[in-house]
């Protein structure tokens, strides 16, 4: 047994040929984060303030689809959302439909410790990060210049895009067909500590050019992100594919119900349950096994373990 901590930058169709210009700048963030990551829980930090750590500073980060790079809805606006869960507790804590909180982890997280419930959305959850304080900015602050041509390239092919997919989703029965630069991706962290503590958490933008209102798969409990005292799951992908196969619990649930392994598990999810090209996810047992399995083309990714692996790649 010993710590172990996995990141992911989303997952989808990258191509091969990714330009260094968009390539370089997340490799050297996820690594920066990676660091951040170890850093903290060979200070003896719980694998919730880690996962937190490390999302906070991925949102922070306009090369992904969280936070300062959260890609816009159909008006032009950004509806960001988080989730976060305590495996030794299964505590959790989500929020959706932010337009201003700086790190919608954070908040994610408050909801967990300072509330009686587990879900804040909207009006609700802005008006309850005003209430303690949470860091928050005018919505101009998440519009980068190439959300804004993202979101007019996709107006103009009708399409709803997916992280990292050049082949978005149709809104007709048409076969889509390639579009844009959709080169941004959810984030997520998932950590294991020495005494097998395990914890979660994932934080995304959603979907360029989505419905306003839309509520993607990060901040649902069991799809997007889980935690228990066997593993801790953060998906990325496709977020309707993935509340349908409910990927994050199925893979604990594969452990517990069916004695599986982390791989096992994890392996049978992505390659049996979730739909081709739809779906990523990262994942820590409680033994610190670490897997980061995807069906999509690739998945920016990075992990590291006690006995000294560590990994970044994204094909």
């Amino acid at each position: 047994m010993g710590w172990a901590i996995a990141l992911h930058g989303g997952a989808g169709d990258i191509p091969k040929d990714l330009p260094p210009e968009l390539r370089e700048p997340r490799e050297a963030s996820l690594r920066y984060c990676l660091q951040i990551g170890v850093d903290a829980i060979k200070a003896q930090k719980s694998p919730l303030d880690v996962v937190e750590l490390v999302v906070r500073e991925l949102e922070n980060n306009p090369y992904f689809n969280a936070g300062r790079g959260s890609v816009l809805t159909s008006n032009g606006t950004v509806e960001m959302e988080a989730c976060i869960m305590d495996g030794n507790t299964k505590n959790c804590g989500a929020v959706s439909g932010l337009t201003a909180v700086v790190n919608a982890i954070s908040l994610a997280k408050l909801v967990m410790e300072k509330t009686p419930h587990i879900y804040l959305a909207f009006e609700g959850a802005e008006a309850f990060a005003r209430e303690q304080g949470v860091e928050t900015t005018d919505s101009s602050h998440f519009i980068t210049p190439r959300n804004i041509e993202r979101l007019k390239q996709a107006k103009e092919a009708n399409k709803v895009q997916v992280d990292y997919n050049t082949r978005p989703i149709p809104k007709d029965d048409k076969t889509p067909a390639p579009s844009g630069d959709s080169q941004l991706g959810t984030v997520g962290c998932v950590s294991v500590d020495s005494f097998g503590h395990l914890a979660a958490a994932t934080s995304t933008g959603g979907l360029v050019n989505k419905m306003v209102g839309r509520i993607g798969d990060t901040p649902i409990i069991g799809a997007g992100t889980y935690a228990n005292k066997l593993c801790a799951v953060s998906a990325t992908g496709q977020g309707e594919a993935i509340i349908r196969a409910t990927v994050a619990r199925d893979v604990a649930a594969l452990m517990e119900y069916k004695g599986l392994s982390l791989k096992e598990a994890a392996d049978y999810v992505i390659e049996e349950s979730a739909p081709r090209g739809t779906t990523g996810l990262i994942a820590v047992s409680a033994t610190g096994e670490v897997t980061m399995p995807f069906n999509t083309t690739g998945m920016f990714r990075a992990c590291a373990t006690e006995d000294g692996h560590t990994e970044l790649a994204i094909w």
